[in-house]
């Protein structure tokens, strides 16, 4: 009996789609579809829901700089809400119990309400958590030593590489716990499943097993590029005073995180010498944050693409 040949290659290209490693799933974002597709209690659970694209919602949005700060927010927003979920979809015996804030929220708000206002809290947490962490935090600690304090060159230098090691312990630690394993390795099938569809394969398991885990357009190279233009950023700054220092950083975070949301379109449009450059720095960082994806993973990515593909061919270029 002959052997099925899974390998039958059609079209490449670079697809716009895109995707997030949830708790025992994955939510894939395409440009008229949000599916999400998870393994909590065993079988598959799917739930898919239209999108607007940001520039149909206001023409503003669509700009340059402005789209990559809105774009940041909506996949905050959005992440957080797969999130929770994924989280609802596990069995009740792994279920977190509620805490005494929980209880409160359900006593005092309707169901829409809150979950709006955990998904907010969340939201608001997390950025405070990453600003904390990468901005406040290098700014202080540096501005800690009169040597470099009015050195502006050796301050920013320092406070780069400060916020690079935080940044890679950060990662580290997270790699070490058991759920974010767990969760490293749907991430590693989202990209797999991505690289599969981009070549044209068809969408089984076997195509996709053996695709690379690290992928040019990941949101960890997105927050490695973000962390470099804040670094060049703060060159800018000549002000040795440490909280107007940190200050005048967060005023300039919208246009860093819209100027790192531009140079990550073009790297990703782009395959040359220069994109590949620009790209190895975070594909390392992969190496942390993706993990190899059994079988099952494979297939809740798999079933979650096949959702989100449009149904007008090649309308999801990127």
């Amino acid at each position: 009996m002959a052997k099925k040949n899974t390998q039958q290659p059609q079209e490449q290209f670079k697809t716009m789609i895109g995707g997030q490693a949830l708790i025992e799933g994955i939510m894939m974002l395409g440009p008229e579809k949000r599916a999400i597709v998870c393994r909590g209690s065993g079988e598959m659970v799917e739930k898919v829901e239209k999108v607007t694209p940001l520039k149909a919602k206001s023409p503003v949005l669509g700009l340059p700089l402005i789209r990559g700060v809105a774009a940041f927010i909506s996949s905050m927003v959005n992440g957080v809400k797969a999130l929770s979920f994924s989280a609802d979809q596990l069995p009740e015996d792994m279920q977190e119990e509620p805490d005494k804030i929980d209880l409160w929220i359900e006593k005092h708000f309707s169901n829409e309400t809150a979950q709006k206002l955990v998904i907010g809290v969340a939201v608001v947490l997390g950025i405070a958590l990453s600003l904390f962490l990468f901005l406040f935090l290098p700014t202080f600690i540096v501005g800690l030593f009169p040597a470099v304090k009015s050195d502006f060159y050796w301050r920013t230098l320092l406070e780069g590489i400060l916020k690079l090691v935080i940044f890679f312990i950060y990662l580290i630690l997270c790699s070490k716990m058991k759920d974010m394993k767990r969760l490293f390795s749907y991430h590693g099938a989202e990209h797999k499943t991505i690289f599969c569809y981009e070549k044209g394969l068809p969408l089984t398991v076997e195509n996709v097993r053996p695709q690379p885990r690290l992928h040019p357009r990941c949101g960890t190279s997105f927050i490695f590029v973000v962390i470099i233009i804040s670094i060049i950023a703060g060159s800018f700054i000549h002000v040795s005073d440490t909280l107007l220092r940190m200050g005048l950083k967060f005023l300039m975070l919208p246009l860093i995180v819209g100027l790192s949301y531009e140079l990550n379109r073009w790297v990703g449009r782009h395959d040359n010498i220069c994109s590949a450059i620009l790209s190895w720095p975070g594909k390392q960082f992969q190496r942390i944050t993706t993990n190899e994806p059994d079988d099952e993973m494979i297939e809740c990515a798999i079933r979650a693409l096949e959702l989100v593909i449009p149904e007008e061919k090649g309308s999801d270029a990127w």
